[in-house]
């Protein structure tokens, strides 16, 4: 069975995508390179996307159909960089990892308005998995705070509602540093982490901009948009997914409230799913694989482990 490394338009706006394909399922620690005679495809496209496979047809067919898929949803700001060290931890087991982030823009003006604009990168996302014939295999998500969610939110949706999608076999959600409830106070944080890099006045321009605009939507529009639009903690909290969940969480964490989290727990576990909840109490947003490398790769690992053979 061959990959397909076509060029797709997977974000529609400056998001990142990257595949990464190895088809044996060890177990092996540390980081390691991809294995010798291995031919690999980096394309990078016009919006940012990039994919990278393994072609060894025999090291592919050995994975068979229980070599898991892990699909990575980065943070707001979220580098390739970034998220390549967690993809590390499933790529060196053997795993297929694809790793996307969505545009910021998107998680913070357009969600807040009822605006759906992540639904078509989602649709898009899912369609990867046909295209590099991979849609048998178990999958795993692994989502990184709230844009990763409200990401998360649409491809969930689509695994229920669209018939091409009905039959993937999802097998857990690990949830980092995720999900909050609407705090205006934790967003304008993380969005001055993303706006680091501005001049100062763009910032503070865009800040002042996203606090207005959020507390205008809470007050004025909150009740015209939920007419049409769920808000995506909402919508979470009521999904009819029954997959086991992992939620890794700091009360620590100055941008998602870990009480936010905490009550997501307790209603998941009211609908009878099996769910995991690991504080770590003194690490930062997204930061509990920088501060706490060996415990979070043995977590992620076990649960994908359980969750593949359960």
């Amino acid at each position: 069975m061959q990959y397909s490394m076509a060029s797709r338009d997977v974000s529609g706006c400056h998001g990142i995508v990257d595949c990464c394909v190895s088809s044996r399922w060890k177990a092996q620690t540390g980081p390691r390179p991809c294995p010798p005679g291995a031919w690999s495809d980096r394309r990078q496209g016009p919006v940012g996307w990039m994919a990278e496979a393994s072609a060894d047809p025999e090291r592919r067919e050995r994975g068979g159909h229980q070599q898991p898929v892990v699909i990575l949803l980065g943070w707001g700001g979220c580098t390739d960089k970034n998220l390549s060290k967690y993809s590390a931890i499933y790529f060196n087991r053997g795993c297929i990892v694809i790793r996307y982030t969505a545009p910021w823009q998107m998680a913070f003006f357009a969600e807040p308005f009822g605006i759906p604009s992540l639904r078509s990168p989602a649709k898009k996302l899912l369609e990867l998995l046909f295209d590099y014939e991979i849609e048998k295999k178990p999958l795993l998500f692994h989502v990184f705070s709230n844009a990763g969610v409200m990401l998360y939110r649409y491809v969930i949706d689509l695994i229920h509602t669209h018939r091409q999608f009905s039959h993937l076999r999802v097998v857990g959600t690990i949830f980092d540093s995720a999900p909050g409830n609407s705090n205006l106070v934790g967003a304008v944080r993380a969005l001055s982490t993303i706006l680091e890099s501005e001049r100062p006045m763009l910032r503070f321009f865009l800040l002042l901009t996203f606090a207005l605009a959020a507390v205008l939507v809470r007050l004025l529009l909150t009740p015209v948009t939920a007419i049409f639009h769920v808000n995506y903690y909402e919508a979470l909290m009521k999904q009819s997914s029954r997959w086991p969940e992992l939620y890794l969480y700091s009360k620590a964490d100055r941008i998602i409230r870990a009480c936010d989290i905490e009550h997501m727990v307790v209603a998941r576990l009211e609908q009878q799913v099996l769910v995991r909840a690991v504080d770590f109490s003194a690490s930062a947003h997204v930061s509990h694989l920088r501060d706490y490398p060996t415990y979070y790769t043995s977590l992620c690992l076990s649960f994908l482990y359980n969750c593949v053979h359960m």
